[in-house]
């Protein structure tokens, strides 16, 4: 078997846009991949053209050694925009091996530990009340697991500005009033988006009773592991990091110095299947339990849920609820996806992925430039996203 083509397309999607990654073979079948870097997709896309041009008559079986070359093959190895394209291929690759092999994908990574992978959905509020409203219209409906926004004071008209100090002492008092009403029974997580300094995040952290939250993710950026030493000797909040990481060297200081008690492995960043089955191992050995990042579309989620499946230091799959009512996009291009259960996506057991899509309709999806919003403090000065 050989690849024959590979085709990306960007969609849109009425809210962010998914990058979609097909490849194909000489003997039809076909895989589908994901890239992350949301908002950067055509520079991923450039990426994944680049390495299309010698992919194109090798062998799609050979996805550990596919990845080699492609990691290896240039004088600048990595990066992000690198590693989201190599993914999205690496993904598409292990979708043809199992369909070829007639085997769901987390039988190629050693057969499933699970028949269901438990999720954790995340909401916020404008006020308290709010708040505490869509936490127990969650909770009445099947999910335990729930990560909690930052919270923003009222009656700010720009949606670009953040303080960090106006936002640390309104999400620490409704956090543990929420924890005070809801009791010890709920798992309690506040995501900060790497918007925070060593000094801010420990501060939100001390403004909270003991047991507060059982996880904080993302509190500050990740490129300073001692930074976040610094910070761990500061609070005893268990720390949800890694989404951001674009290998397993990224990753070696965080499992090693046992900064990180939640690896957030992006399967679409990491560098697809092949890499976070590494990390997972790695993770597994110091006794740190996966909770992978999943902000994109069905091909992301599927690939997370079969790495959820295969390995047994497993937490949470972070997962998008739909309102009731409200219209998913990925309904009207994807004719199969991961379904949640409640708050559960049962493992397929189609062969490969078990995604696929109406092509026609992605290709009929223009892309577009968007971005996220370019935040600023008061004084004027940027701030990360």
């Amino acid at each position: 078997m050989k690849i024959t083509d590979i085709k990306t397309y960007p969609v849109w999607t009425g809210q962010r846009h998914f990058l979609v990654v097909k490849v194909e073979t000489d003997e039809g079948l076909y895989g589908l991949g994901e890239g992350g870097m949301t908002t950067r997709e055509l520079a991923v896309k450039g990426a994944v053209d680049h390495y299309r041009e010698w992919l194109i008559g090798r062998d799609p079986l050979r996805m550990g050694a596919l990845w080699q070359e492609m990691y290896r093959s240039q004088y600048f190895e990595g990066g992000r925009v690198l590693s989201s394209a190599i993914s999205a291929i690496d993904i598409a690759l292990y979708d043809i091996a199992g369909k070829a092999l007639g085997v769901p994908v987390y039988q190629l990574l050693g057969g499933k530990h699970r028949d269901h992978v438990p999720c954790f959905a995340t909401t916020g509020g404008g006020s308290y009340e709010e708040l505490r409203d869509n936490v127990t219209r969650l909770m009445e409906d099947g999910w335990n697991v729930i990560r909690l926004i930052m919270a923003q004071p009222e009656g700010n008209d720009d949606p670009n500005l953040f303080e960090p100090r106006e936002s640390i002492p309104l999400t620490a008092e409704r956090a543990a009033r929420l924890r005070a009403d809801l009791g010890p029974g709920p798992v309690l997580g506040v995501e900060y988006h790497h918007r925070l300094s060593v000094a801010e995040a420990a501060s939100f952290c001390q403004r909270m009773p003991q047991g507060t939250l059982d996880f904080l993710e993302e509190p500050i950026r990740d490129e300073c592991p001692e930074a976040y030493e610094a910070l761990r000797r500061m609070t005893d909040v268990p720390f949800a990091i890694g989404e951001e990481f674009a290998s397993k060297w990224q990753f070696l200081p965080y499992i090693e110095r046992g900064i990180c008690q939640f690896a957030r492995v992006d399967v679409c960043n990491v560098g697809g299947l092949t890499e976070a089955i590494k990390v997972a191992g790695w993770a597994e050995a110091h006794y740190i339990d996966l909770m992978p990042h999943n902000p994109l579309g069905p091909v992301c989620t599927a690939a997370s849920v079969h790495l959820a499946a295969a390995i047994p230091n497993f937490a949470w799959l972070e997962m998008w609820v739909p309102r009731e009512g409200e219209h998913r996009p990925s309904d009207d291009l994807f004719t199969m996806q991961p379904q949640l259960d409640g708050a559960w996506i049962p493992v397929p057991d189609a062969p490969g992925l078990g995604v696929e899509m109406d092509e026609e309709a992605v290709a009929a999806q223009a892309w577009r430039f968007y971005e996220f919003p370019h935040l600023h403090r008061r004084d004027g000065s940027h701030t990360n996203w």
